[in-house]
Parts: structure tokens; sequence; C-alpha cells
């Protein structure tokens, strides 16, 4: 079956924080995409609209079978049903998490720049951010171990948040760095919390490593985060899961998500998720490739027409991570006057933390269109700042 990624759907005055913007302005940061979520998902959300009557809804077994085979078919992770709990989204989750899992004061490792919702989650709860930054070389993202086991050796440190594929750089992290982390957090007894959000959107014939599967240790010190929020454009319709497989450690979680509100289901987050996984593949695969493609095409325009900003290599998530240390000045401003000038609106890397500074971030879960628009403004922003400074 053919998919027309390519149909622009306008967006404007529909109650929507990405295009919430002035007019002229071209929306490439927050990451929501700019597509109808797979037909299977539109159907089963119309039909659940239709039948009229949206009381309290359950969770079905239809749903955890929908988690279990996906991750099982798709990903290679053999979960077991009561692995799963229901929650709305994955950053209330995360302060859920945060909140049940350490003291105020305490601190909590991350691997940096990453989600700038991680430093919310953390510091809003009077938590502590303790930054092991990536090293970055020739456009590739490494850890740095002895910084971080040195950071997971502090008794103060008393959880680790794994972006897992990481957001923003693209990154997937492979099996033998995946082990390392866990040996390191097993051994400071540090449990780790796996945003795996991002996971279904690889590049074609790439896969990522779910954390839970690497070994038992991994397995039983995991809090992973799931959801079909970000592959199938649901953000809006508040559907994810929280898997975890130790089941003490569940137990207490499951207490946290209830006494934060978060765990109660509606009927359309049961019904588009369960769309989605038994039925959204194919829907899935058509949009990575074309994903993709919009990433090659970012790469060859600026080899060609801006070489002095580079688009880090990305195998994972819709977004690009473009590399700015070239150009003069702070680049938060020049985010703010890329966008003044051309109206492009893109993410500042400052955001996401330590090593993010010298960055933006671009969307590119979008029509090509979009895509072409954005570089040609992306370019006029670029030259009009350098002559500036």
């Amino acid at each position: 079956m053919g998919y027309d990624f390519d149909r622009i759907i306008e967006r404007r005055h529909t109650n929507n924080v990405k295009w919430d913007v002035g007019p002229g302005e071209l929306p490439m940061w927050v990451a929501d995409m700019d597509f109808p979520s797979a037909p299977a998902v539109v159907e089963a959300v119309k039909a659940r609209a239709e039948y009229g009557v949206w009381g309290y809804a359950g969770v079905p077994d239809q749903w955890y079978d929908a988690y279990v085979g996906w991750w099982r078919d798709r990903h290679g992770l053999s979960m077991e049903r009561d692995w799963l709990l229901f929650c709305t989204a994955i950053v209330p989750a995360v302060g859920s998490v945060v909140r049940r899992l350490t003291a105020p004061g305490e601190k909590v490792a991350v691997l940096a720049p990453v989600y700038n919702a991680f430093y919310h989650c953390v510091t809003d709860n009077g938590r502590v951010i303790s930054e092991s930054r990536l090293r970055y070389e020739d456009g590739v993202y490494t850890v740095d171990f002895d910084d971080l086991e040195q950071k997971l050796a502090d008794p103060a440190c008393t959880l680790f948040i794994l972006c897992n594929p990481h957001n923003p750089t693209g990154n997937i992290w492979d099996r033998e760095t995946l082990e390392r982390i866990g040996r390191l957090c097993y051994e400071h007894g540090v449990p780790v919390l796996a945003d795996e959000i991002h996971c279904d959107l690889t590049d074609p014939g790439v896969e990522y490593v779910p954390f839970a599967s690497v070994s038992p240790q991994c397995r039983d010190m995991a809090v992973t985060c799931l959801a079909p929020t970000k592959a199938f454009n649901l953000a809006g319709v508040k559907t994810a899961a929280v898997a975890v497989a130790d089941p003490a450690l569940r137990a207490k979680l499951s207490r946290a998500l209830h006494n934060d509100g978060i765990a109660e289901a509606s009927a359309f987050a049961i019904d588009a998720a369960v769309a989605a996984f038994t039925q959204g593949g194919e829907w899935l695969d058509a949009l990575r490739a074309y994903v993709a493609e919009n990433k090659r095409t970012v790469a060859a325009y600026l080899e060609k027409e801006l070489p002095q900003v580079k688009a880090v290599p990305s195998r994972a998530t819709y977004l690009i991570w473009l590399d700015c240390t070239a150009l003069p000045g702070d680049k938060r401003e020049l985010a703010q006057f890329i966008r003044a000038e051309t109206g492009l609106y893109l993410n500042a890397g400052a955001a996401y933390g330590s090593g993010g500074e010298s960055f933006l971030r671009m969307n590119l879960g979008c029509p090509r269109a979009y895509v072409d628009e954005g570089l040609a403004r992306l370019k006029a922003g670029v030259l009009a700042w350098e002559r500036t400074h």
C-alpha cells in the first residue's frame, strides 16, 4: 500500500503547540510530526468516537498482547505481560519514577546533551542533575565511561536516566555500550530509567537494542518507558507504558503512577495503541524510509550549500542535530536570529545541557516541501548571521 507523506495538512489554528506560531513562520522544533497517524489508528479512534459512550476504560488483554507481541517480533525483547503498567505519557512517568526512587537533594545521572524534559523532571522535584558529558569526535558520540563511573560512584547518585535511542543526537547505543552501562549501574546500585520512546523510528535496516534485553542484570534494574506516541504521532492521545521486570520495583512504581494520577487509561488511548502495534507496521516502515530520505536531503544540501553547518549522522528519530561550531557567536542567539530573520523555528542546542551549546535541533517529521523550505530559510538565516558577526 502506498502512503502519501508529501501531502500538506494545514495545522494552524488547530490548538496545536507546534504550529502556534506567527504568520509565515515554519516550525521545525518540537518532536511532533506533520503526518496523520497510520490509517489503522485513525480508523480505530474514529470507531471509538462514533460509538459515542466514553466512560471509564480498563486495560484489556489486547493492550498487553499488543505491547508484548510488538517488542517480541519487532525488537527481540521477550516481555511478560505482568511487566507492563499503563501510563498516560512518558514525561509524567519519568517524574513519578524520580520521586519514588530518589530523595530530595539526591543526584540523577544523564548522558549530556540529552532530552531537555529530563532536566525539568529532576530539578523541579528538588533533585540534582549529574551530567556525564558525551564525547563528540568527527560527528560521532560515545560514552566517556571513566566520567560516567565517577558520577555513578557518588553515593548521592541514586538513579540513571538513559535515552535509547538518543535524543537529540539520533545515536543508537550498541549492545556493548549498553552492557557496560548496565554493569556500572549494577556495581554502584543505581537503577536505570530507560526512555525508549524513539525506538521505532530507526532508519530502514537499522535496529535498536532494548536496554532490558542486554543481560539479566540490565533486565532486573530497568524501568523502561515505551509508547506508540512518537512513531505513530499520538502525543495528544496520551498513551504509554512502563515495563518493569522486577516485581518489587514494579509494585513500587505502580503505586507511584496511581498516586500521581497517570495510570488511568482512556478508551482512545487503549484503542490507538492496540491498532498501532497490531496493524501499523507497514505504515511505519514506509514512514521510516521517508524520514531517512529527509535526513539524506538535509545532509546533501548542507554539504553543497552550507558547509559551515554539519548534519550529525543520525540512525534514529526524525530529528537532525546540526553542528554549528564553525559559526560565530552564541548559538542560542543564532536560533533566535534565524527565527526573527526567516521565520524558521528551531530548537537551540543549549536547552539539552552540557555539550549542546554549539548545536541546533531540526524536526524532519514533515513533508519534503517543508524540509526544502526549511533548508532555504536556514541558509538565508545563517548567511545573514555571518554578515552581521
